[in-house]
């Protein structure tokens, strides 16, 4: 019985592929370079892109359950979705996982409308994001230099989040179901900071910008990594960066009560709490020190 993984060599996959390991599990690793991929041994890496479902037939091939991403290149949404539910269906899927992104693209309708047991993955805030928003800054200058540092959020391990799809894909239970993934606690931008701190013993720090400051220093292309993301995330194609500015700057400063509220998904799905902040980040502390990882 094998589990394909799309986005196997992502943030969430390459969690998902260790958890469905765990369990004992076959893993086929969908990439899109295969002779790259770094993947633990005995998974099987088939190559492919989800965004040209032509090239997906074979990956399906004797594959009873799917952990699906429901965005490509660059985090934007999938425009094939019915043609990659109609290959898994064809195959003889049963059982799939779909990882949301801030649009919904094709593939949830899809997903939805098929004859497959789905469950849609919602994580909040992933804590894997602080590495490519923080980690620069803080190993360089010691300093994160941004808008809004008492704005909240619930932040959640990639860790929990590959657990609870290996949990869905492997259990019944599960179908018909949406989990919104939080981690166990809601916390500050500037307490988030002071975590990674005590973390790794520095002295760092939140130094909170003005508005008008963000407006200077950010309106630069490519010069905050928070806009590239978002740009994509957002599906602003055709904004300029003074643009992309100010609609961060309203996501920023504009409280949700969806995004900050604790949901208890996590340890309902796989029987224990969320992982916390402050765990994540002693095992990443070496990312945020002056000589670490880049």
């Amino acid at each position: 019985m094998t589990i394909l993984v799309t986005g196997a060599t992502g943030t969430v996959g390459r969690q998902v592929v260790h958890h469905l390991l765990e369990r004992g599990r076959k893993v086929r690793a969908l990439t899109r370079d295969p002779g790259c991929a770094v993947l633990p041994y005995g998974v099987e890496a088939v190559g492919g892109d989800l965004t040209d479902a032509a090239g997906l037939e074979g990956a399906f091939d004797g594959v009873t359950a799917v952990h699906l991403i429901n965005f490509g290149v660059g985090y934007r949404p999938l425009a094939n979705g019915r043609d990659i539910v109609a290959l898994a269906e064809r195959a003889g899927v049963a059982k799939a996982t779909v990882l949301g992104g801030w649009q919904e693209g094709t593939l949830e309708p899809a997903v939805r409308a098929s004859g497959l047991e789905w469950t849609l993955l919602r994580p909040t805030q992933f804590m894997a994001n602080f590495l490519n928003d923080w980690g620069e800054s803080l190993r360089t200058t010691g300093r994160v230099r941004e808008p809004y540092g008492d704005r909240q959020s619930p932040p959640v391990d990639e860790y929990d989040i590959g657990a609870v799809a290996a949990a869905v894909l492997t259990q019944d239970g599960h179908g018909g179901r949406s989990y919104h993934l939080t981690g166990p606690e809601v916390l500050t931008a500037r307490r988030m900071v002071a975590i990674i701190a005590e973390a790794t013993g520095r002295d760092l720090r939140f130094e909170e910008l003005t508005p008008d400051e963000v407006r200077r220093e950010w309106s630069v292309p490519d010069r905050r990594p928070q806009l590239a993301l978002f740009r994509a995330f957002a599906e602003i194609e055709r904004a300029d960066e003074t643009d992309l500015v100010e609609s961060l700057l309203r996501v920023y400063g504009t409280p949700s009560d969806f995004a900050t509220r604790l949901i208890g998904d996590v340890e309902q799905v796989v029987g224990r709490p969320p992982r916390t902040f402050a765990q994540w980040a002693a095992d990443n502390a070496r990312h945020f020190l002056p000589t670490g990882p880049r």
